[in-house]
């Protein structure tokens, strides 16, 4: 199996050890605690499940401020972003060498994961706005991501963390959360050998299903993982349990047995773009995927973005070295009423706008919202039931 970034083993930051568990969680409860950011708590639910191997912890500034301006830390190892813990005010924890993190988005604020603290800093404002510039190419507040990371604080506080739950996410999508060592071993136990991964935060409709399809076909893969995104996304988009509901339906009736698993993982959307790409690549290699599909526009959110920067930052800006993991990069896919299929678009040049079944993503919610099933050749009717019900239950 493709070996994960960094090292030879994965190195998951989950207390697995129950003694050493039940140990740690007894501490926690007299140690020094602050809740912390959802972005920093999704950080710490990827360390622990191994997606950010090999990291030991929160970044300290030098560091992070590397893997803005270049991917690369003090050390010289390879991280595409920052992964910080901002605070508002270090005071609750002030000059404590061990410090609880309690999770912002559970009832009570249970502790994620206990903090040995090596450096407490104050990031400045033109290192913000550089690591913001860097990561999202726009200091727009508007785009949700710079929003997001400049809501935090500006106090980093650094240090190897044990993780020790994984927030709402084991709770709330029971069948679909998984570690990137649950994945590794559900792939061996598969028998899989070459695997391609696609990334997801909507429901998948018919050009999602066949991009799978082809990319499965072209690189001679086993297996497909669609991982999907759990966490907080921005408003209007379709909450997790909809899209899980209706990517398994899709999987379930269109894909062979032994082909696909559905999956998720525990993280708040960056929409980055190309930058979050590479992100996502990486964790997939840490999960045991050994191809990547990366289609336009991936990750990203309104028109900060061209189409295909996020297959050209792979060609551009990252190290020759840096990943094993191979990129499909795919073009926009859609149904051709000329060849009765879906196609890539860039493969049908004497095709035309009106030869494609296009519909905008405005266009399918008010069909959706108004009970009107989009065409069978944009989306499966299966799939766009569940939409239709989810999307009537809110009006």
């Amino acid at each position: 199996m493709i070996k994960p970034v960094g090292s030879a083993e994965l190195q998951p930051l989950f207390v697995y050890d129950p003694e050493l568990h039940h140990q740690l969680s007894h501490e926690a409860e007299s140690l020094p605690s602050v809740v912390i950011s959802s972005q920093a708590a999704g950080n710490a639910v990827m360390m622990g499940a191994g997606y950010f191997n090999p990291l030991k912890g929160f970044m300290n500034v030098a560091d992070a401020m590397g893997a803005a301006e270049k991917m690369t830390l003090t050390d010289g190892s390879f991280f595409p972003v920052p992964v910080l813990c901002l605070l508002e005010s270090a005071d609750a924890v002030a000059g404590a060498k061990r410090i609880a993190l309690r999770d912002p988005n559970m009832e009570g604020n249970p502790v994620l994961a206990i903090m040995d603290v090596q450096a407490v800093e104050t990031v400045t404002d033109n290192q913000m706005a550089v690591m913001t510039d860097k990561v999202y190419r726009t200091s727009d507040m508007e785009h949700p991501g710079v929003a997001a990371f400049n809501s935090q604080g500006r106090i980093a506080v650094s240090g190897p963390i044990q993780v020790l739950n994984f927030s709402y996410f084991q709770a709330d999508f029971p069948d679909t959360f998984r570690t990137a060592v649950e994945i590794r071993n559900e792939i061996k136990e598969r028998g899989w050998s070459r695997v391609v991964a696609f990334q997801t935060r909507n429901p998948m409709h018919l050009a999602h299903e066949e991009l799978c399809h082809m990319a499965m076909d072209r690189l001679d893969c086993d297996g497909l993982v669609i991982h999907m995104l759990l966490g907080k996304l921005k408003p209007g988009d379709i909450p997790a349990p909809v899209r899980d509901a209706a990517i398994r339906k899709m999987v379930e009736l269109y894909f062979p047995p032994n082909s696909a698993m559905v999956t998720g993982y525990g993280f708040d959307m960056l929409y980055a773009g190309p930058r979050e790409a590479v992100l996502h690549a990486y964790f997939r290699q840490n999960m045991g995927a050994t191809h990547f599909i990366i289609g336009r526009d991936h990750a990203g959110v309104g028109d900060y973005y061209g189409a295909f920067d996020a297959q050209t930052i792979f060609d551009d800006e990252v190290p020759a070295d840096a990943l094993e993991i191979e990129v499909f990069k795919a073009d926009h896919t859609a149904y051709s009423k000329k060849l009765n299929k879906v196609v890539m678009m860039c493969e049908a040049p004497d095709h035309t706008k009106e030869d494609f079944v296009l519909l905008s993503g405005t266009k399918v919610r008010e069909m959706l919202g108004s009970g009107i099933a989009p065409p069978k050749e944009f989306s499966r009717p299966e799939v766009a039931q569940i939409l239709m019900d989810y999307y009537q239950s809110v009006q």
